[in-house]
Formats: C-alpha cells, structure tokens, sequence
C-alpha cells in the first residue's frame, strides 16, 4: 500500500512543480508586455550609433605624413600608402592614400595608432554596394564627410536602449537637483 500512496504523493509533487513553472513562465511572459518594441523601420527610421563606434574611415590628408604606421598596425596590411621622398626638404610627401572597405575588418588600430590624428571613425555604417570594387576608398573618398543621421530631417532616429537609460538618468539627476 505504501508504493501506490509514494506514486501519489510523487504525482501530486510533480503537478505542483509543474504549475509553479507554467506560472513563472507565464509572469515572465506579462512582464515583457510593458516593453518598448525593439523593431525600427529601416529606411525611414535610423538608431543613433553609440560614441564609440567604429564606422567607416575618415582621412584628412593634409595631416599625413605617410608615415605608414597605418600599414605596420594593420592585423591585414590594408591601407595602401604611395609616397615620394622630396630630396630638397628631405621629407615624404604623399602622393596616394586608400583603403578597401571590402577587407578592412573595423578593428580601429589605424586610427589609434596615427601619429598625426587624420584618420577617425565616422558613425557611417551603409557601405553595401553590388560591386566589390566600389568598397576601395582612396584619399578623395575618404575625406567626405558623411551626412549625419540626428540633422536628415527625412529621417526618424531612434535611441537604442543604453541612450534612452542615459537620458532618464539624467533628467532624474536634473530633477532631484532642481528639488533641493
């Protein structure tokens, strides 16, 4: 008898467990109606890159001096820099300056290496193309500036989560100053 009454007892047990769990799903469930959708509408609707992001190159080339700490950081080698040695001022002089975005990897070293500061990240992120060779940028190229996101008036930007976090700290911050 005692058999039968444990496989009650261990049934009752497990039917228990399992509403507990289909309850805890299902609070977890509710608690993400109250969310903000994540989804933005591409073309007509743009997040605003983080600071720190590491976009496509900008080149400022009346700051280089070619010399070519660019090429020696790169993991693969990629700017591709053409100088002349001026014997009369015994100086390089930069003659062609380019990078292919179809290789270059983002990480940023070319940037954070230069000695004179002309290279920098930009926020732009729309480099596709339907040809592989559009991707070579060379120095005319790299020294546009791209068209901010924030001053289109055509369209929407959207913070992502970790601005929308700063700007309410920051206006709790500003209101508890304002309250004392």
């Amino acid at each position: 008898m005692f058999p039968m009454l444990n496989g009650f007892m261990n049934y009752g047990q497990q039917t228990v467990r399992a509403a507990r769990y289909i309850g805890q799903s299902f609070m977890i469930t509710l608690s993400h109606t109250n969310r903000l959708p994540v989804t933005i509408q591409y073309p007509y609707e743009k997040s605003i890159t983080s600071e720190r992001f590491r976009g496509r190159i900008h080149f400022e080339f009346d700051k280089c001096i070619a010399c070519e700490v660019c090429v020696r950081v790169c993991p693969i080698d990629l700017p591709v820099v053409d100088w002349r040695l001026e014997t009369d001022i015994r100086k390089k002089r930069l003659l062609n300056y380019s990078i292919d975005f179809g290789i270059c990897i983002f990480c940023g070293n070319c940037v954070e290496y230069c000695p004179t500061n002309c290279l920098s990240m930009t926020e732009e992120y729309e480099l596709s193309t339907y040809d592989r060779h559009e991707l070579n940028y060379n120095q005319i190229a790299l020294g546009r500036l791209p068209m901010s996101v924030i001053g289109d008036y055509t369209i929407r930007t959207i913070m992502n989560s970790t601005q929308i976090k700063i700007a309410v700290d920051k206006s709790l911050d500003s209101r508890t100053i304002t309250n004392y």
